[in-house]
Formats: C-alpha cells, structure tokens, sequence
C-alpha cells in the first residue's frame, strides 16, 4: 500500500507540472516553422542581366523562383556578355550578372563593380555547328564553314560565342570568313532560321532549344574552346540579400537541373 501510495502521489504531481506549463502561456516561436519561414521569407524586385544563351532556362529559374516567393520580382534582361557589360559600367542598374565566359565577368571585377570572391562557375558550354533543317550547302565538318560559297554567320569576336570561334579557328588552322558577325548567339541563330545564312556557330543549348527548326552538327574540335559560365551579384545591389539568393537558387539543386535538362554542362 506505501509503494502504491507514492506512485500515486509522483503521479498527480507530474500532471500538476505538464498543468502549470499549459497555462504559463510561452511559446518558442524560433521553433515554429511557420514563423520560421515568415521570418526567412524574401520580398522586393532585383534585375537579373544574362547572356543571351541562358533566356530559356533563367525564363524558367526566374518562374520558379518567384513561385518560391510570393513577394519577389525578378526582371531579366538578356543580350551579349560585351553589350551587358557595357551596360553595366555605363551605369545601367543591375543587381545579378550572367556571363558565357570568365573574361567579361573579369571587367566587372577589374572595374570593382564584381567582388571576385562573390562570382560562382555554374555552368559550361560549348559550340556547334547549325544549318536550316535541310542543310542546302551539305555543311559536315568545322572546315567546311570556310568553303567557297558557303554563307556562314558567327558571333563578333567581343561576345563570348565569337571568342570561342576565334579560339577553335586558330586552334584548327580554318579562317571562316563570315556573311556577318552578330552580337548575341541568338541573332547568329536568327540568321539561320530565317534562311539568311547557310551555317552558323552556335552553344549546343541554342541547339536544342531550336528543336526541329535547325540541323545541328557536333564537331570534335569544339572541345578546344569551352566556355565557362560565372554569375554574381553587383555589388551596387540595392537588395544584396535579394540578389545572393537569387545566386544561390541559381547554382543550388534546382539551377543545376535546369541548366542539365538544357544542355549544359557542369563546372
């Protein structure tokens, strides 16, 4: 009977205990994953300038990451790597940049409008060859962009996609002599498409993303000149948080299986 007795008594107490806690009525809201995710949520409008070759999949990260967050607005505006720049020492306001190459995003760093610790490769790329659907000047290989007769358009040697020409040019010996040289990779595929140009130099994403409106044509030499794709928030940023999450987004899971499913490669 003693024994029961104390266990009877041990027993009331500790309801009296979870009682009294009850109604004292605190709360630990850093526990609670609703305030939680309040206290974390974004909110604002940050503009995203990125190459021309990143306006299907950065379209797509940008939807999906103002679905993320409600309150946030991503404006992007996209165009050669050079011409962004450009933009960007000329004042343009910005607050994340995209390259398709390091050295455009070096002249950011150079001019201290990057802080180079900030700047992240996400993603490669490399060129191919592009024709109308039924390839009227039966373009095969790198050197027959060079052939007698044959219309080909490339990127300007400031853009990205040009330098890239430039690289695997010298590297092969072959001199292309251009109908024209465009600003963007997207104005070189326009040519094509348009039934402009013959041929064209483009990423192997602009490729893809054309579908059945162009013939691509890989070539064993592109691998002589791969570009590798750095993004960065400015650091005049007026939402530097924004901005960095939007980085962060960009190369975390979501931005890698993106930028896969398109086409490109990993750093």
């Amino acid at each position: 009977m003693i024994r029961s007795s104390r266990a009877a008594v041990a027993l009331l107490a500790s309801l009296a205990v979870v009682a009294l806690a009850g109604c004292s009525g605190s709360t630990a809201p850093a526990s609670d994953p609703d305030a939680s995710a309040q206290a974390d949520a974004l909110d604002g409008t940050i503009t995203v300038f990125a190459a021309a070759s990143l306006q299907a999949t950065f379209t797509d990260l940008k939807e999906q990451f103002e679905s993320a967050h409600p309150d946030v607005t991503v404006s992007l505006t996209f165009a050669g790597s050079s011409d962004l720049v450009t933009q960007i020492v000329e004042g343009a306001p910005a607050d994340v940049f995209a390259s398709a190459d390091e050295k455009n995003m070096a002249k950011l760093t150079e001019e201290g409008l990057v802080d180079a610790a900030d700047a992240v490769d996400f993603a490669t790329n490399t060129l191919e060859i592009v024709t109308p659907p039924d390839n009227p000047a039966e373009v095969e290989t790198f050197a027959d962009l060079a052939k007698p007769g044959v219309k080909t358009v490339i990127c300007a040697p400031q853009v990205p996609c040009g330098a890239a020409t430039a690289t695997l040019e010298k590297t092969t010996g072959v001199d292309i002599a251009p109908v024209s040289e465009e600003s963007s990779v997207t104005d070189v595929l326009g040519k094509v498409t348009s039934g402009e140009a013959d041929a064209g130099l483009v990423y192997v994403t602009d490729v893809i993303a054309a579908g059945d409106a162009v013939e691509g044509i890989d070539f064993p030499e592109s691998d002589e000149a791969v570009n590798v794709y750095p993004i960065a928030p400015l650091a005049a940023s007026a939402d530097a948080d924004l901005a960095e999450a939007f980085v962060e987004f960009v190369t975390g899971e979501v931005g890698r299986d993106v930028l896969e499913a398109a086409g490109f490669g990993q750093p």
